[in-house]
């Protein structure tokens, strides 16, 4: 179970996270990087993933969260189809997918959580070497737009369908920052944006000083403020203390072994 999504995710009772080990991009600050880029993992059968989701349903999960699906995408299909909708189902994601994999997902995902995490080739290059990194992400958003139309929310302000952008703000990339707001207001004014404040250096990140710290306030505020001087009004926005490991998943297995 995991608290700490936006507050239209995890809410009181929280989101039902399922990480999947690897990925299909190599960022060199991950948070996550002991399954992303250490392979840490467990096999499972399609029966027992399915009864992880009804495991987290028992739980009062919201939702069930799938974080990082994208290299599992076929696999996932079948499963989803026996899930039959029970809890809505997000795929949280890099935003890096391919239009073909969302296609093949299409009536299946209930809420779309991509990143845009660049917007400039030469930092996409550098800190995930993926220099057609916007290329293939603008394509990807507009097809999971295109899947969830509106954004739907039960009684207690809780998602059911739709998206939500997510941009984390890397230190001394302010200004990269503010390209992808341009880019979100003129493209997609009225979907939801959550500025990101969480970025933690993790890792060997002695060739990249720049990034080697936490943002400051200043670089946040300077964020935020843009967005709203766009007249951006679904926005959410992050305290500085949620830059803190503490927030990093431990790991371990529970819920699975």
């Amino acid at each position: 179970m995991h608290f700490w999504e936006e507050p239209c995710i995890s809410a009181n009772q929280g989101s039902g996270a399922v990480f999947f080990s690897g990925c299909n991009l190599k960022c060199v600050y991950c948070q996550n990087r002991e399954i992303s880029s250490e392979n840490k993992g467990r096999e499972i059968t399609p029966k027992k993933l399915l009864d992880i989701f009804k495991a987290l349903e028992q739980q009062g999960a919201n939702n069930i969260n799938l974080v990082n699906p994208t290299h599992y995408a076929r696999a996932l299909v079948p499963v989803l189809e026996k899930w039959g909708g029970r809890l809505p189902v997000i795929y949280n994601s890099s935003g890096y997918e391919s239009v073909e994999t969302l296609e093949m997902l299409d009536g299946l995902i209930d809420i779309y959580l991509p990143d845009l995490k660049y917007i400039r080739s030469d930092k996409a290059k550098k800190y995930s070497s993926a220099e057609n990194y916007f290329e293939i992400a603008q394509k990807a958003l507009s097809e999971m737009r295109k899947q969830q139309k509106k954004d739907v929310f039960d009684k207690k302000g809780i998602m059911q369908k739709g998206m939500i952008i997510r941009h984390l703000i890397l230190p001394s990339n302010t200004n990269s920052s503010i390209d992808i707001i341009k880019f979100i207001s003129e493209n997609y004014p009225d979907t939801y944006l959550s500025l990101m404040a969480q970025y933690v250096p993790c890792g060997d990140l002695s060739a990249f000083p720049e990034i080697n710290r936490k943002i400051t306030k200043r670089e946040y505020e300077k964020v935020v403020d843009f967005a709203l001087n766009q007249g951006m009004s679904r926005l959410f926005i992050q305290e500085l203390s949620s830059a803190d490991e503490k927030f990093i998943p431990a790991f371990d297995f529970s819920g699975v072994l």
